[in-house]
């Protein structure tokens, strides 16, 4: 579909948020060996057994799928030229509103996590 600038964008935001999440997470839990309780085996059984079904779940649809592919009558979509006119003409305040919107759960974030001092 002539979109391979879109492709590579979507491949590194994704990314890129996965890892930003993931940090997030990690930042939260402030892991301890010597506060944070055991987990039964029972418990482990169990979330390994949830996670092999999801995964067996996720394949099976996955090897359903059929991929199609769509014919293009106009050779300009996906163009970066195209994609900036779009995004910065009619999407500006959107775009904006968004990027306050991850600055500010970023702050909230980073407060939130902080150790509090007495």
């Amino acid at each position: 579909m002539n979109a391979q600038f879109l492709a590579a964008v979507h491949i590194i935001v994704y990314a890129g948020a996965i890892m930003v999440l993931f940090l997030y997470v990690i930042m939260m839990l402030n892991l301890n060996s010597n506060v944070e309780p055991h987990k039964s085996k029972w418990l482990k059984v169990a979330a390994t057994v949830s996670g092999g079904l999801l995964m067996t779940v996720l394949v099976g649809a996955l090897r359903q799928a059929t991929t199609t592919v769509a014919s293009v009558p106009n050779s300009d979509v996906g163009l970066i030229e195209n994609l900036g006119l779009v995004l910065f003409r009619e999407y500006a305040l959107p775009f904006e509103v968004s990027s306050i919107l991850l600055l500010t759960a970023m702050v909230g974030t980073v407060m939130l996590g902080k150790k509090e001092i007495n």
